[in-house]
């Protein structure tokens, strides 16, 4: 039987905050709105914002045969070893069902030890999916959730309609690359993804490698979207990037929760302190590439900051958990609905038989352990948000 070719409608999309046509009809998801764009001046934040974790196509159809074309722009690193395609995962009435890696689309290399880049342009490809059940059912295609990806049509053997409302609460949650997913196998086996399904509620996840910065613009694009429960992981990046001492550290915090506030004013907000990470604990940073790992084939980071200059307000994990309760204890004795759970309760020093691959980011097991860990301090067993 033929395919039908549908035109990618926002209607079809969830989990983004914008949508960029492109000059031949393409839609490019965004997950901060152009004001917030248009204020930032790191590369770092454009390259990532662009890079669609939880962004997914909903639809309902009798389709027993869907294909996804695509434009997408795969990273590739130089001289580092290579990473497993980029993969798309379809899920039929919310159990995945299926994966499939794109053909085509653009290569952009990386230099990690210069941060050089080349683009290299790329014809369209498709992700093809085929046996689905005849019946009426909602689909969902999760997208690649480290790859920019420009939604160009669907083509199906049925009828598609944008799947309906679905009445489950909106959980925002903002964060580093380890929300984004950085390691995971796939789109639904990042952390927040796997939350969120235990947790029956509708995810939008603003997690940005290397860029939750406290930035103000991103503080005003959570404060004017809608959401049921907040979430702020915060430290790990600010940490890496040597980017703040002690006195601005906790000022940032209490303004962008301030700006939140603008638009939150009862919305429940849990604020998430680091996972351990045993480079950083008590090390500030810059983190830095280990260069001699990276020459003999292995991916490894590693601090660089001196530990005697924490006692100066120079950052570290174990400083940032200790000024992000105290904060979270100051407002909530003001009447802040706000809560803090600290990041050791989902990944800690006990996790031993689950190391960080590269000594900074968790691997697909440990994303999959702090998702059902989250679900089960914040969720509840009876999904109620029970700490709230």
């Amino acid at each position: 039987m033929p395919l039908h070719r549908i035109p990618v409608t926002a209607d079809l999309i969830r989990g983004a905050l914008d949508l960029e046509t492109t000059p031949d009809g393409g839609l490019v998801p965004h997950r901060l709105p152009p004001r917030a764009r248009a204020r930032n001046t790191d590369p770092q934040l454009a390259a990532v914002e662009v890079q669609p974790s939880g962004v997914r196509l909903a639809f309902r159809t009798r389709a027993t045969e869907v294909e996804l074309e695509v434009r997408p722009t795969t990273r590739v690193y130089a001289a580092a070893p290579p990473r497993p395609p980029a993969l798309y995962d379809l899920l039929v009435d919310g159990t995945l069902t299926a994966q499939s890696a794109a053909t085509g689309g653009d290569t952009l290399t990386v230099d990690m030890t210069t941060g050089a880049t080349e683009l290299t342009p790329g014809p369209p490809g498709t992700v093809r999916f085929t046996g689905l059940p005849a019946r009426l059912k909602d689909v969902e295609i999760w997208l690649p959730y480290a790859q920019k990806t420009e939604l160009r049509a669907l083509r199906t053997d049925a009828p598609v309609e944008p799947a309906a409302a679905s009445g489950r609460k909106r959980w925002l949650h903002h964060g580093s690359s380890i929300s984004h997913g950085t390691d995971a196998a796939s789109p639904t086996a990042v952390w927040p993804a796997v939350a969120a399904s235990l947790g029956g509620v509708d995810l939008l996840n603003l997690g940005f490698g290397g860029s939750a910065m406290l930035d103000p613009f991103t503080a005003r694009a959570i404060r004017d979207t809608p959401a049921d429960l907040i979430t702020l992981k915060v430290g790990i990046n600010i940490v890496n990037a040597d980017a703040m001492r002690m006195r601005a550290f906790g000022p940032a915090v209490h303004g962008f929760l301030d700006t939140i506030r603008d638009g939150h004013p009862d919305t429940p907000i849990l604020l998430i302190s680091p996972i351990h990470c045993p480079i950083h604990e008590t090390t500030p940073g810059p983190g830095a590439l280990d260069l001699p790992a990276f020459a003999a084939g292995t991916l490894r980071f590693l601090a660089t900051g001196d530990p005697g200059e924490a006692a100066k307000g120079r950052l570290t994990l174990v400083t940032i958990r200790e000024a992000l309760e105290r904060i979270v204890t100051q407002r909530a004795a003001e009447g802040d609905k706000l809560a803090y759970l600290n990041g050791l309760d989902l990944y800690g020093p006990d996790d031993k038989d689950l190391p960080l691959p590269d000594d900074l980011h968790p691997d697909t097991a440990t994303h999959r352990r702090m998702g059902e860990r989250f679900a089960e301090r914040v969720w509840g067993r009876d999904g109620s948000l029970e700490g709230f």
